[in-house]
């Protein structure tokens, strides 16, 4: 994970995942990226003693410090927050030897690489408004004109960084054009804009391709594009509606199949946009608002599966 010091527990999803895991008394080893390692094909790491408490004043304490094999563990779960650059993905493939050699990997490495958060919606068209990826600025102003409105991104942002809509006949498409793509070097993505942002841009958590039933509609602060929390978005809990289901039953399976075991997507109105899977967040507000322990049965999930790997006594 990210280093625990710098975290909010108030909305930390990891940190809710650590509570449960110390309350099932179940051991649990912190690292950080840099603490990954491969010698000689094998996977290790530097692995820190950790406890955890829901103090925001005192949360946190780390204990011993070893290198060891990852393959001494029972499951790891990756929740470093993107960027996902080189050094993310070559940290997933120091998971995919730990994978190798038995170990439960949440969420698993490769897919970690394959499910891009913004281009992996590119698999569930039928869910989503008009899409388009390129790196091509005349691609892009096309698309523009074709749908008046939309919304551009960088491929491997979080937190609502350097999303810009733009309207047909704006000024400043060009400067956002050529800052997005590096003229015309780097992808982006597109998309129609969705007038129904302003009701919540919706955050539906999965566990193991299996919704929980409430999301958390992130309602843009006054003035603002975006609705993401750290850009000064509001909470505000909601049943999932039936479109949203229909959603989640087109992308769930999937997630499953590829061990995506913990997921959010992001749904504007009746429309997919993002499918997050490095470090979806919003667990702590979910539990606070509807009582729930969503954490719990993540990790009743993990339980089973390092169950299922485990050689008879």
């Amino acid at each position: 994970m990210d280093p625990i010091g710098s975290i909010n527990i108030k909305k930390d999803s990891t940190f809710a995942m650590l509570l449960e895991a110390q309350r099932r008394d179940w051991p649990i080893l912190y690292l950080e990226q840099p603490d990954l390692y491969v010698r000689d094909g094998r996977a290790y790491g530097r692995m820190r003693g950790l406890t955890v408490r829901d103090d925001p004043h005192d949360w946190y304490a780390l204990t011993s410090d070893d290198d060891r094999p990852l393959a001494v563990l029972d499951a790891i779960l990756m929740r470093k927050d993107p960027p996902f650059d080189m050094e993310y993905i070559y940290s997933t493939y120091i998971l995919e030897r730990a994978a190798a050699e038995g170990v439960l990997i949440v969420n698993r490495p490769d897919s970690l690489r394959d499910a891009n958060e913004k281009f992996f919606t590119a698999w569930f068209p039928q869910c989503c408004v008009p899409t388009l990826v390129s790196r091509h600025r005349v691609r892009f102003k096309a698309f523009l004109e074709a749908e008046q409105d939309i919304v551009v991104k960088p491929l491997d942002g979080m937190g609502g960084e350097s999303v810009f809509r733009i309207r047909m006949g704006d000024p400043n498409t060009n400067v956002i054009l050529e800052t997005l793509t590096l003229r015309d070097r780097r992808m982006a993505i597109a998309q129609r804009f969705i007038p129904n942002y302003t009701e919540g841009d919706k955050r539906i958590l999965l566990v193991d391709g299996e919704p929980i039933p409430h999301a958390l509609a992130r309602i843009p602060a006054p003035g603002e594009a975006r609705a993401n929390l750290a850009t000064g978005g509001t909470g505000k809990g909601v049943d999932l509606s039936d479109r949203d289901c229909w959603i989640c039953a087109q992308v769930g399976p999937v997630l499953r199949e590829k061990g995506l075991l913990f997921a959010g997507l992001d749904v504007i109105g009746d429309y997919l946009t993002e499918i997050n899977v490095t470090s979806p967040t919003c667990i702590r507000e979910l539990d606070t608002l509807y009582g729930l322990n969503i954490s719990a049965r993540l990790m009743d999930v993990i339980a089973a599966r390092v169950a299922d790997r485990k050689p008879p006594m």
